[in-house]
């Protein structure tokens, strides 16, 4: 078991503690600028049309995150075959859970923020600008499966030799 550093864990702590008090302040004021929001626009354009905007949000969120799911996935998988890291689709992938859950939350002010996150037009270059502003971009992937078979560290195909083996114990195959 390895003891960390003193500075390094009283930087943990500290760095949990502000993570914690900010996810503490969030969860109550995003609901009470939800409530206001809500009444707002409930007593502007009546009760019935404010719920039916919450469920139709919700509908269109589910429908977007299916479908922008799917072409995410795709994409994620068509680089994996040619051997990429498919850095921004992993992140737009995160950025669809969080879009989608916003959007199943009800309130207008999540949804707003929701459909940034499933929207491609504006998914797309908020994923990017992340990626280049962290260290992802560093990272190279090496695929040694590449091509139908194993490669040795030379970069040149292996032989693949086929055959049976028997154990030597009791002479029947594993």
């Amino acid at each position: 078991m390895t003891v960390l550093p003193g500075l390094v864990r009283v930087a943990l702590i500290q760095a949990y503690r502000h993570l914690v008090r900010t996810a503490t302040f969030l969860f109550f004021i995003i609901p009470l600028v939800e409530m206001i929001i809500l009444i707002e626009v409930g007593g502007t354009i009546g009760p019935l049309p404010t719920v039916g905007l919450v469920v139709l949000t919700a509908i269109c969120g589910v429908w977007l995150l299916r479908l922008e799911g799917m072409a995410t996935l795709t994409r994620v998988q068509e680089k994996l075959q040619r051997g990429e890291i498919p850095e921004s689709e992993l992140l737009e992938g995160i950025m669809l859970i969080i879009g989608g859950a916003l959007l199943l939350t009800p309130g207008f002010a999540t949804d707003i923020v929701g459909f940034v996150c499933l929207l491609p037009g504006l998914r797309r270059p908020l994923a990017a600008r992340i990626i280049r502003s962290t260290s992802f971009s560093q990272f190279q992937m090496h695929n040694h499966f590449q091509g139908g078979g194993f490669r040795k560290t030379d970069g040149q195909p292996g032989h693949t030799i086929e055959g049976e083996f028997f154990s030597e114990s009791n002479n029947t195959p594993p």
